[in-house]
Order: structure tokens, then sequence, then C-alpha cells
């Protein structure tokens, strides 16, 4: 049976859709050209546009890649109105360029702004929440940074591209905070055995306690708690 079906499939439909074999050629030269523009593009965006991306620059390169794709493989798209699209989009990426050089205002509104997510030791809450990070996440950024606990963090910053800029603390100044290794989360306190500093899991807030009742966090009112870590950071 799969061998009559192998038979009968039309083999030219099935590797070119509707096209002829000599559109093959096309494809090429096609891909050729609009490989050329994109560089050119890129070339006329500055660096900047290709190293750190800030949301404003990522939708001018989801932008040119869009309009660079179609006319590589679809012969209803004719080159010439691709190139108008790079244009126009080349355009606007510099209008909007010169009025986030005049005004501070307009740049916050295009491409947003760096947000504190810890300030010595603890989350800044209601900035984390404004950002969609999950906490694994950013504790994975964290970690790839040699940092095990956040004691050990002076200030953590959101850039506008995304990344995470890490200010630490001298190691002589590092504090007890909430550890941030895996599974250090998983098993959290409501009521405390041993006298010792523990950290809220929400927030990282971290206060020594005795033995007894965890209580609520000061910061954050939540009643879960772990045993904080003061390790420093190995360099």
């Amino acid at each position: 049976m799969l061998s009559a079906f192998l038979l009968h499939l039309d083999w030219k439909e099935l590797l070119l859709g509707h096209e002829e074999w000599s559109f093959l050629l096309e494809i090429i030269l096609r891909t050729m050209i609009m490989f050329l523009a994109i560089i050119i593009g890129l070339r006329i965006l500055g660096k900047r546009g290709v190293k750190q991306l800030s949301i404003f620059e990522l939708v001018v390169i989801i932008g040119l890649g869009s309009a660079a794709g179609d006319p590589m493989f679809n012969k209803d798209v004719g080159i010439i109105s691709s190139l108008i699209v790079f244009i126009v989009i080349i355009l606007l990426y510099s209008i909007v360029t010169h009025f986030i050089g005049k005004s501070k205002r307009f740049e916050n509104l295009v491409e947003g702004k760096s947000i504190c997510l810890v300030e010595n030791g603890e989350f800044s809450i209601k900035n984390f929440q404004k950002e969609n990070l999950g906490s694994d996440e950013f504790f994975a950024e964290l970690r790839l940074k040699g940092i095990s606990q956040l004691g050990q963090i002076e200030m953590a910053i959101e850039e506008i591209s995304g990344e995470i800029s890490v200010f630490f603390l001298e190691d002589e100044s590092v504090r007890y905070g909430l550890p941030i290794m895996p599974g250090s989360l998983l098993n959290p306190l409501q009521y405390i055995h041993e006298d010792k500093h523990y950290s809220c899991i929400f927030c990282g807030y971290t206060e020594h306690k005795k033995a007894g009742n965890a209580g609520r966090c000061q910061k954050c009112q939540k009643e879960e708690w772990v045993t904080s870590s003061n390790k420093r950071r190995v360099t």
C-alpha cells in the first residue's frame, strides 16, 4: 500500500508546489538580492541595531526580515516592492531615533526604561511584578553571573534590552540573603526550630528569628521562609 501511494504521489507538486523547476534559479537570484539588501539595511541602522535590541529595534528587525523573506521564494511578491518597504522602515527608524535623542519622555515611551529588580539584597516587589519575568528565570540569570544568594547583590537592574546588570557588594559587606540555588525554596517554613537568619521566599526580606512561629514578613506580609545564606560570591 505504501509503495502504491509513493508511485502515485505527485513529487513535483510536493517539492515545488505550483512552480516550475526553472523558478529555482530565480529563487537563488532573489535570495542573493534580498541578502545584500539586509546587510545594507543593517549597516545603515548601525551596530546598536544588531548588538542589543530594544523593543523598538526588534520591531524594525522583524519588519526587515519579513520584507526580505517573502520575495525570496514567493513569485507574486516583487523585489522592488520589498525594497520600498526597506526604505520606508529605515526612514521611520531614522525619524524615531532622531526624536528619541531629543526627548527623554519619547525615549521612555518607545524603548521603555531600565528597572531595578533587586536593591540591597531584597526584591523591589512592585518593579518585579511589572515585568513579565518569572523568578526561576531571573534566578537562572543571576546564577550565570556566579550569584548564589541575594545578599551578595547591591543592585540588579533589568536593562531596556532585557539583559540583567548586577552591581555586587564587597565581600566584607555581603549579608545574609535569600538562597537562589536549585531546590533551595522547595520546603518553606512557617515554624522556626532553630535560631538563625531566615529569608522570605516572596520578597527576599531577611531577619534573624528565634524558635517559634515564623510570623509574617514585615515587607510583603507573606508567611513562608527559608534558611538564609551568607555565602560570598566565588570569582
